[in-house]
């Protein structure tokens, strides 16, 4: 992955894929093509997964097991990671929220709940607040950094007292579209880093197969603040329409740099919960200090016991 890298409208022209444990299909979408696995019976509950930021479909391989006993899973990979189409320049949460409506109006075809992870916790708030009027049933947010991933949050720590030092590098070694591909300079200033975030993340040889599937552009838009630019979160927050679980995983604050390590802070968390009840949507929050940032890949049995028991109360399709 050296040298200068040239963009790849077709998401499966670029090579380098591996097998899973679930096939692979692939739905165009108009400006995009998204790839997707599906799994569990079309007689159970839709359920639509969305991954982390550096992710694809396959982080839920773990839990898609568990959960086919009670749900027609759905599991896709955003534009600019998996197998989906990469767009330069057009890396945002609108963008990314509407191939998400496209998707459940064209593949989906019913009321679903969703459930994201990460910047993917933030689409499912997205979509609870802007999908059309009877697609969303409810709206999983599992450890979504709710302003915390902002450059300018109406409340607490932005993107860069937390984990946009780390995405920096991503931009800097490794260029949109894998332009620079310096993975060894990645590596080196990962490691030589102050940021915990960065510091946690192990040299290797070789990159991780989720950021070989990945376009450093996302890493960019979300320093620099155009992904979200004209989606701010308390505005978002405030038009959600769906019951919402958030689950809130392990967070500290670095004593030596004061940035935050974690995805989102305790006030923000609780300035979201109240945004989204003034709202007049059901809340519920589950504080897991305990848990990794992607429960849903490590710690699989209990996501899907909290998944399970919340929209078990979710009012019937």
């Amino acid at each position: 992955m050296t040298g200068k890298a040239t963009t790849h409208p077709n998401p499966l022209g670029r090579g380098g894929f591996v097998a899973h444990a679930y096939p692979e299909k692939q739905v165009n979408l108009g400006e995009i093509t998204m790839n997707y696995a599906e799994a569990g019976s079309p007689d159970k509950p839709a359920l639509l997964l969305i991954p982390e930021q550096t992710g694809s479909w396959w982080s839920y391989e773990p839990a898609i097991e568990l959960l086919t006993e009670d749900f027609h899973v759905f599991a896709i990979d955003l534009r600019g990671q998996g197998r989906s189409t990469w767009t330069p320049k057009r890396y945002s949460l609108d963008n990314f929220g509407n191939d998400l409506v496209r998707f459940i109006s064209l593949v989906i075809r019913r009321p679903v709940i969703v459930s994201g992870n990460s910047s993917g916790g933030v689409l499912a708030a997205w979509l609870s607040a802007y999908s059309l009027p009877g697609q969303i049933r409810g709206a999983l947010c599992e450890d979504a950094p709710f302003f915390a991933s902002e450059l300018v949050p109406a409340f607490g720590h932005n993107i860069r007292q937390g984990a946009g030092p780390f995405f920096e590098l991503l931009s800097k070694h490794l260029g949109d579209q894998w332009s620079v591909g310096d993975w060894a300079a990645f590596c080196a200033a990962a490691e030589a880093s102050s940021s915990k975030l960065a510091g946690f993340f192990p040299a290797s040889a070789e990159p991780p197969q989720n950021f070989k599937e990945y376009d450093p552009e996302w890493a960019r838009a979300f320093f620099e603040g155009t992904a979200g630019l004209n989606s701010p979160h308390d505005r978002m927050l405030a038009q959600v329409k769906t019951p919402v679980l958030i689950t809130h995983h392990n967070r500290a604050v670095d004593p030596e740099t004061g940035d935050f390590v974690g995805s989102l802070s305790d006030e923000q968390a609780q300035k979201a919960q109240d945004i989204m009840a003034t709202a007049g949507a059901k809340v519920d929050y589950e504080s897991r200090p305990e848990a990794h940032h992607m429960m849903h890949q490590f710690d699989p049995a209990l996501y899907v016991k909290l998944l399970t028991e919340w929209s078990s109360a979710l009012p019937a399709e």
